[in-house]
């Protein structure tokens, strides 16, 4: 005769079956294999397209959430690293509250940020995976074929595999290109140093070489000026932390004596340095000259945020604020927009002094990842995490590339991956192995 208790029994006995299986299918080999191929892609896609970052992306949060440690996870949150990202949206989503914009572009103003929920995740993740550097060199790959064919679309223009209005960019834009194509040249300097203290020549021949040509395609082929501000930064950031100061005298004087043999063979370097003052002198007359845009974007900006220093406009209220302020102007001043081509400026129309405050927060936790007192940070992780974070903060001051699809997605990928491989450095061994034998890697 059956009980009460043991009907009972019975009755849930099955979902405790099924989540254990799903757990012990989720822990397998193969299935870890799988989901750390899907960022891999994601980041090789990230270069080429859209639709095929976002499917990868969204795979990979399918297949990564039953293996989620969630009380491992909430204590994670305490983290500034893991905590802040979450924060800055939490706090763009309480600003639709006193937004002066319309819902639709309230709802607009959420979709830049949203991105970076997905940091804590990627920051858990690659705690546990070992396969970190997938991610990387699948997206170094990916890069090293686009500027192959960027050489080649330059020749061939026909050859290009969608519209764009830059000569050598054969899909998306020059400016996403350029962030790309120096984020890799200056991963690989550490690689090529290294390669060469160990005396091992072909691997340091192979690493410059690629420095080289993508360094020849930004100066010769086609090359954001932004690059030209951040590039500096990287190079001095290198030089202080794996130089000596010889080789630092050393590497400088070679900058310099390169610096001029581009200047010298470059008439595109030189054009694109000589249309700055060509557009500040246009000031007044033309509606496409990018450093007087800036300008004038910057001038309102700076009056919008005078307007509400403390909590700003509200979510997606740049546009509705352009808008406003361009009624009875003509030329540069009647020009509406929702990119003050700064991120600060970006954050602070909507936000105000409060947004400011956790998007600064979050940037300094996440230079705090690859260079705390408790991990070595000459490796090569922690030099490229660190890479992409001094590259998205320089290239944020004259855009909004935090909130722009491909560097917010460099960013969020780039910290995500090497953050968590800067936290599993961190933790004692025998927790690693622990970990490792219990996920079966």
């Amino acid at each position: 005769m059956t009980t009460d208790s043991d009907a009972i029994g019975l009755a849930i006995e099955p979902p405790i079956r099924w989540r254990d299986r799903v757990r012990a299918w989720s822990g397998s080999v193969a299935y870890l294999r799988a989901t750390d191929t899907m960022i891999a892609l994601a980041a090789a896609s990230l270069p080429w397209s859209t639709t095929a970052l976002a499917v990868f992306m969204l795979l990979w949060l399918v297949a990564v959430l039953p293996t989620v440690d969630w009380e491992q996870f909430v204590l994670d949150l305490a983290r500034p690293s893991h905590a802040l990202p979450i924060a800055l949206v939490a706090l763009a989503l309480v600003g639709l509250a006193w937004s002066e914009a319309d819902w639709t572009e309230r709802l607009h103003g959420i979709k830049p940020l949203s991105k970076l929920l997905l940091l804590p995740f990627l920051l858990g993740y690659f705690q546990r995976s070992q396969r970190g550097l997938w991610v990387f060199i699948a997206f170094l790959a990916s890069c090293t074929l686009m500027m192959i064919l960027s050489w080649v679309v330059l020749a061939l223009p026909q050859l290009k595999l969608a519209h764009t209005a830059s000569a050598g960019v054969p899909v998306k834009n020059y400016v996403d290109q350029s962030q790309e194509f120096a984020l890799c040249a200056f991963a690989l300097a550490l690689p090529a140093l290294t390669a060469l203290q160990a005396r091992q020549w072909r691997i340091a021949a192979g690493c410059i070489a690629l420095i080289l040509l993508f360094l020849a395609n930004m100066f010769y082929v086609v090359s954001a000026r932004t690059a030209l501000v951040y590039m500096p930064v990287l190079l001095i950031l290198f030089a202080a932390l794996h130089l000596s100061r010889r080789a630092t005298r050393l590497l400088f004087a070679a900058v310099a004596a390169a610096s001029l043999v581009v200047w010298t063979t470059s008439p595109y370097l030189r054009q694109r340095i000589a249309d700055v003052g060509i557009e500040y002198r246009a000031h007044d007359t033309s509606g496409i000259a990018s450093t007087a845009q800036r300008l004038t974007y910057w001038r309102k900006s700076l009056k919008f945020i005078a307007g509400a220093p403390w909590l700003g406009h509200g979510t997606g209220a740049i546009k509705h604020m352009f808008t406003q302020d361009a009624a009875g102007q003509t030329g540069l001043q009647a020009e509406v927009i929702n990119y003050p081509h700064n991120q600060t400026f970006n954050v602070a129309i909507q936000w105000g002094l409060a947004g400011i405050l956790l998007l600064y927060a979050m940037w300094t936790s996440h230079i705090r990842l690859f260079t705390g007192r408790d991990l070595v940070n000459r490796d090569l992780v922690s030099w490229i995490g660190l890479a992409v974070v001094v590259q998205n903060i320089t290239s944020s001051l004259l855009n909004s590339h935090l909130s722009d699809f491909h560097e917010g997605w460099m960013y969020v990928i780039g910290v995500g991956v090497a953050g968590g491989m800067a936290l599993r450095a961190r933790r004692p061994k025998k927790i690693l192995a622990g970990s490792a034998t219990a996920r079966g890697r």
